[in-house]
């Protein structure tokens, strides 16, 4: 016979709760564990209130739902499933109406002396049974006066609890409830990071076309690994009307008839139109169905679904829909990432806009850089921050320049930097607002050489309404949108003399006024210019006002072109490929010997950009792990130009003493050889060739007949 839990007298109370407390406390610092999490405390607390089996219960932020946040007792009765509320993919919910302990979370305590004849658990008798608890009491675990979950302590004896473990369990209710909704908030957040990194891949495949409609399956399967569904469904709104239609869906179809349905006829149409999500626990209990649209959703039988509005621009013009038929499927954190992947969707809808409609290319460009901003903002409160520490190299002129850079940083002077297209004048650029003391306002970017010139003046200074044609609606400038941050103003050389010379009377007076406005505004920015130009040539050609380029060039920063840093060629090239391969999935990409020496051979007129998109080309072509040399799609530019010199000897001259460039060739190829050892891959790698071309080329000139 099993022995029965002891009956014990609670003695030292405050003591025994102290030790609890401590107890939780030594917990909360470990790795968090759900199943593990009570066993201390248990065996701290039974002196003051005897049990087998303890449960913590969290309650939703709606009051509708609760979790389990952890359990510690009999295994028979734990159960199957081991998602709780600090679960990393997706927390199980249980619905507090048709749960025993709805009186708990209001506020009241609960005590069964008779569990298994007791009828508020009638549902739960077998698993009772099973694990042979004949008593239990449940108390509210509190945050000063509110109930944020339930305290269980339950035992094989009948009749355990009297009124003093009851006030016991209630006192450890009240000291303990702040640590369990701090670690709670805790694991949300670490939720809603460990999503959003998911995200990555939906922004690369939107990037990869402007026509959504033709990814969206595949859109579809990258977002079901961040918010899972049997139907997914992108909304849009007919300009000017409550009309609707569906852009598309993912997975099961939309029911049919369903776009004939009026949005009048959904009862939560209107709180979706006003821009605010809408989630359904339980539909068979919460739609209504008077409403035709509601009982269509009835039919459907999506038990747990929800919508979040999609903004474009101020405007809600449709919505996203998520569905499962299983019931309490999704919580408020599947609602905050699906917003972000809402505005997402908003940014590739536009660029499929923006390819439709060409006529409209400026309004709908600004649009989706507001929508980029957005994004970008998202980013940054999360965490995502750019700094010099992001910033990689160290081949002595690039260094010197971030040092530069550095001692800049935490001053307000204006800054010119200038080099190639490619060489990270905006990333260099981010990193010295990151270091000053604007870092907590806007960071703003304009490429002036992207721009119409009839749109300059209004995206650099804004305009009133009704200032020109158009113009239906006041905008603001980049000067405005940029106040208490950094505006960085790249390639600013292809401005037109116009727009020069009010840059440079703002930088003169800090002030400007709107297209069309009379009032004058401040410009609190700290400008921060970039051309891809010499500078001082484009003074002398009259491209550049002299006087414009001596305000900009207070402290001026060169960075150096990649040809110019052989050191960090291979380093930058192996961050991307850490990078970009964890965002396609590949586990553990490399460069092969013969990648890394076509890598150096490259002349990189591209610089780092090309370099990156040749890194990621790669790791798309590439079968395996590993980056051979032909998945680059590079040549080596510098051992081609040193065959250049022949050819043009060939082009102007004739007799015994010109160098053929079947010569030449052969020359490279020797040269080749003794520079990798006689190694042929690295050999042909260096020249840009296969190796089956450059065997073919050592027979030819019977190099393979030579004594090594």
């Amino acid at each position: 016979m099993e022995a029965a839990t002891p009956r014990a007298e609670p003695t030292s109370r405050d003591g025994d709760l102290l030790v609890c407390l401590a107890a939780i406390g030594r917990a909360l610092h470990a790795e968090f564990q759900p199943r593990l999490f009570l066993d201390e405390l248990s065996t701290a607390l039974r002196p003051l209130v005897p049990h087998d089996r303890l449960d913590i219960g969290y309650l939703a932020e709606d009051r509708r739902t609760f979790s389990v946040f952890a359990e510690h007792g009999t295994p028979g009765y734990l159960p199957p499933t081991e998602r709780y509320t600090t679960d990393l993919e997706r927390t199980v919910r249980f619905a507090v109406a048709d749960s025993p302990l709805t009186a708990v979370f209001d506020g009241e305590v609960l005590c069964a002396s008779r569990l298994q004849a007791d009828p508020r658990f009638v549902r739960h008798v077998n698993d009772l049974r099973a694990a042979r608890l004949q008593s239990a009491v449940f108390v509210p675990l509190m945050t000063g006066d509110r109930v944020i979950g339930a305290l269980g302590a339950a035992s094989r004896i009948t009749g355990a609890y009297v009124d003093v473990h009851i006030e016991g369990l209630r006192s450890l209710g009240h000291l303990i409830g702040p640590l369990i909704e701090m670690t709670a908030l805790v694991h949300r957040q670490r939720r809603v990071r460990h999503r959003v990194g998911l995200l990555q891949g939906i922004t690369h495949l939107l990037g990869t076309t402007l026509h959504v409609r033709d990814i969206l399956v595949p859109l579809g399967d990258a977002i079901r690994r961040v918010i899972d569904f049997d139907t997914l469904g992108v909304i849009l709104f007919k300009p000017g009307t409550a009309d609707y239609a569906f852009f598309g869906t993912v997975g099961e179809p939309p029911v049919p008839g369903v776009e004939s349905i009026p949005t009048s006829e959904f009862s939560y149409a209107a709180a979706v139109m006003a821009g605010r999500p809408v989630l359904f626990d339980e539909a068979s209990r919460e739609l209504d169905p008077a409403f035709a649209g509601d009982r269509m959703m009835l039919t459907a039988g999506y038990d747990s679904f929800f919508l979040v509005p999609m903004h474009f621009g101020h405007e809600v013009s449709g919505a996203m829909f998520f569905g499962k038929h299983e019931a309490r499927w999704y919580d408020d954190v599947d609602v905050e990432i699906a917003r972000i992947v809402a505005s997402r969707m908003v940014l590739g809808i536009q660029h499929q806009r923006l390819a439709e409609q060409q006529e409209r290319l400026g309004a709908v460009e600004a649009q989706a850089q507001k929508l980029e901003r957005q994004v970008a903002s998202l980013r940054t409160t999360l965490g995502e921050r750019f700094g010099f520490d992001a910033i990689i190299g160290r081949a002595p002129k690039f260094v010197a320049a971030v040092n530069d850079a550095r001692k800049v940083a935490a001053t307000s002077t204006t800054v010119l930097l200038t080099g190639e297209s490619g060489t990270g004048k905006e990333v260099v650029a981010r990193a010295i607002h990151q270091g000053s003391a604007r870092a907590d306002g806007p960071f703003v970017a304009l490429n002036c050489a992207a721009l119409p010139e009839t749109l300059v003046e209004s995206e650099l200074f804004g305009h009133e309404r009704g200032a020109f044609t158009g113009a239906d609606r006041l905008k603001r400038g980049r000067f405005e949108l940029a106040a208490g941050g950094t505006l960085f103003l790249d390639e600013i050389g292809e401005l037109a003399p116009g727009a020069q010379a009010k840059i440079l009377r703002v930088l003169q007076e800090r002030r400007y006024e709107r297209v069309g406005g009379a009032t004058t505004l401040e410009a609190d920015v700290r400008l921060i210019a970039a051309t891809n130009r010499d500078p001082e040539r484009a003074v002398a050609e009259g491209r550049l006002r002299e006087d414009l380029y001596y305000r900009l060039a207070v402290f001026r920063i060169h960075l150096p072109a990649l040809r110019e840093r052989d050191e960090d060629v291979l380093l930058l090239a192996d961050h991307f490929v850490r990078e970009l391969g964890a965002k396609i999935g590949k586990a553990e990409p490399g460069l092969s010997r013969a990648a890394r020496d076509l890598l150096l051979a490259h002349s990189w007129p591209g610089n780092v950009r090309e370099l990156q998109n040749a890194i990621e080309r790669a790791l798309i072509i590439a079968e395996g792990e590993l980056i051979a040399a032909e998945h680059l799609g590079l040549i080596a530019r510098r051992l081609r130009d040193e065959a250049a010199p022949a050819v043009a000897i060939l082009s102007t001259e004739t007799g015994t003493n010109t160098i053929t460039v079947a010569e030449q060739e052969k020359r490279l190829i020797v040269d080749a050889l003794r520079r990798t050892g006689g190694n042929k891959a690295r050999a042909a790698a260096a020249l840009g060739l296969s190796p089956t071309q450059l065997l073919r080329r050592i027979r030819r000139f019977g190099l393979d007949r030579q004594s090594p």
